[in-house]
């Protein structure tokens, strides 16, 4: 770690003469100022992790000087210094940032102890900043690849939803179209960025489970119930909370969850007191909601309490011009997760990924690149790297046109048709004869007898 700098201010010679010599010798670096003016002219020179300040300077107190030092750096810690426990002082100074105070005369092992505790508190605010920055990055708009003209649409209804006060939001799509990271784009664009996002999904608990972990339970609620619990709102006060599935719901959760929306209130399970907070409720679901209200699994006057601002997901195959953008963006990805280099796909793989219906959508594509990336090797993005199971799915789907194939009047030529299927098949596959004779669905030995018979070569 680089050795941490220190500032001491005070306009008395002895105090910055002790402090320096006890603070270097504990592995600080450490300057001096004995007035306001000197002290902020060293922060904007020395860039200091901590400083000690003193209430009582010459012109500028120690409380301008604290106030102007946070407004230039809020990472650095100041730690006030006085000749008195004057409570109003202390009071003051905390309410304007200080993270402590050390009175005079010094016990230098306390304000060893102040400083490593105040360097330790900074260091963990950093940390948290960063983690929250780099999280907000990662769930932000910049997450989310699309070029298409629905997708945009999506994101501009995602801004304006981040930034209102809708209690409610309803994301629909089907599986794998990405309805998760819109939530997370709509947490961390809002105003709640900074308290939790808790994700529940719906349809991986049982009924009595699922209240539990939502609302919590109280001691004695159930046999195992040996001690109270919070419950995932509790957790979520403040932020959001997004229930993924809700159409797998069941339908007593459901009515506790309408009246959470309408009250903004719950109890525990086994309690009797209500619990209010304040929570953004994210839905998501891939059925169709007015369909199960006409069955009766869904209530009514919930789908219309959460279906107040809707967004619909697309399906990848709906969209095609993000197919390509999201491919690359996954290469990058993976490139960095997987310490590879791939500088390109091949126009093989692009034509067969525009192709593609993507039954599983984005989730389906991203798995898909993955392993290819993992598997494979090379500057290039090659069909070889390609599951097997999913270019034998577009065999599959090909082949059904083959029994609507019609001989023209004018006749064909077997051997012309047989030479194009093979070379369209070594093609497809870069050239990789094991893969070319299974689409094909011969023998490696009769692929090589007939690349021999039409004279084809493989680079």
């Amino acid at each position: 770690m680089t050795e941490r700098r220190i500032l001491v201010v005070d306009d008395e010679y002895l105090i910055r003469w002790t402090l320096q010599k006890n603070l270097e010798k504990a592995g600080y670096q450490v300057f001096l100022a004995e007035n306001g003016e000197e002290a902020l002219r060293k922060i904007g020179e020395e860039a200091p992790d901590l400083v000690l300040l003193d209430f009582k300077l010459p012109g500028m107190d120690g409380f301008e000087v604290l106030e102007k030092t946070l407004a230039v750096d809020q990472s650095i810690v100041p730690i006030m210094i006085t000749a008195s426990d004057d409570v109003d002082q202390v009071v003051r100074a905390m309410k304007l940032g200080a993270f402590d105070y050390i009175t005079k005369p010094f016990d230098l092992s306390k304000v060893l102890l102040s400083i490593e505790k105040a360097l330790e508190a900074s260091q963990l605010k950093r940390e948290v900043k960063y983690l929250r920055q780099e999280r907000k990055g990662r769930s932000g708009f910049s997450a989310i690849v699309g070029a298409s003209a629905e997708m945009r649409k999506i994101l501009q209804m995602t801004e304006k939803v981040a930034a209102s006060d809708a209690a409610t939001v309803l994301i629909q799509g089907e599986s794998g179209t990405g309805k998760e990271l819109i939530a997370r784009a709509i947490h961390y664009r809002s105003k709640r960025e900074n308290m939790p996002l808790v994700t529940v999904n719906c349809a991986g608990f049982a009924e009595h489970l699922l209240e539990n972990e939502l609302c919590g339970h109280e001691k004695g609620a159930y046999t195992d119930a040996k001690e109270a619990k919070k419950g995932l709102l509790e957790v979520a006060d403040g932020g959001s909370l997004f229930l993924d599935e809700i159409g797998d719901m069941n339908q007593a959760m459901q009515a506790k969850l309408l009246r959470l929306i309408e009250q903004k209130a719950f109890r525990r399970m086994g309690g009797i007191k209500d619990i209010t907070v304040d929570v953004r409720i994210i839905t998501a679901t891939n059925k169709n909601l007015r369909k199960l209200m006409d069955e009766g699994k869904f209530r009514e006057d919930l789908f219309y309490r959460i279906n107040i601002v809707a967004l619909h997901i697309p399906p990848l195959r709906e969209r095609r011009e993000d197919i390509l953008p999201l491919a690359k963006y996954f290469v990058q990805k993976y490139n960095e997760d997987c310490h590879k280099s791939v500088q390109k796909i091949s126009g093989e793989v692009e034509r067969f990924l525009l192709g593609y219906d993507w039954p599983g959508n984005v989730r389906e594509l991203r798995n898909i690149i993955e392993r290819a990336m993992i598997l494979g090797e090379g500057a290039t993005l090659l069909m070889e790297h390609l599951p097997l199971e999913v270019l034998g799915q577009t065999d599959r789907r090909q082949a059904g046109t083959v029994t609507g194939f019609r001989i023209p009047p004018e006749g064909i030529s077997m051997e012309k048709l047989e030479e194009a299927l093979v070379r369209q098949a070594l093609e497809m596959t870069g050239g990789n004869q094991t893969r070319a004779a299974k689409l094909l669905d011969i023998s490696r030995d009769s692929l090589r007898y007939r690349m021999q018979k039409f004279e084809i070569e493989t680079n």
